[in-house]
């Protein structure tokens, strides 16, 4: 199989650890007697990337990823389906949030939360006993 690519760099196939075990599901006695589900195992930290990828991967997903897949009969289908969840989790993991920008509260919200403040204003003074003030 070809090479996994993760933003651009390219994880050999040789960092990539893969067991093969049985899984339920479709396929009677075939799918319990046939090690078609596939354990994708990728080591980040001893892994060839640019350190840089490496801390931020291992600081959001930890020193070591592993996806499963097992969903077809196939072996080879369950392989390339691991292989597209490994790099879509490292994908999502590299992906930067763009921070939050400050927004200033709408007209309406400041007008719902003013009419909030009134109703709780008016309930608590019905509680209060006649000719209290203060």
């Amino acid at each position: 199989m070809d090479p996994l690519a993760v933003a651009g760099h390219a994880i050999p196939e040789d960092e990539l650890e893969e067991r093969f075990e049985t899984w339920g599901g479709p396929g009677g006695q075939h799918a319990n007697r046939s090690h078609t589900a596939v354990v994708l195992r990728f080591d980040i930290a001893r892994s060839s990337l640019p350190d840089d990828l490496k801390q931020r991967l291992m600081s959001r997903l930890g020193p070591w990823v592993e996806v499963r897949a097992g969903e077809h009969r196939s072996q080879t289908r369950n392989r390339e389906l691991a292989r597209e969840r490994l790099a879509s989790r490292l994908a999502s993991a590299l992906r930067t949030r763009k921070p939050r920008k400050p927004t200033r509260p709408t007209r309406a919200s400041r007008n719902r939360r003013r009419k909030e403040k009134e109703a709780r204003s008016q309930t608590k003074r019905l509680r209060r006993r006649p000719g209290d003030e203060g």
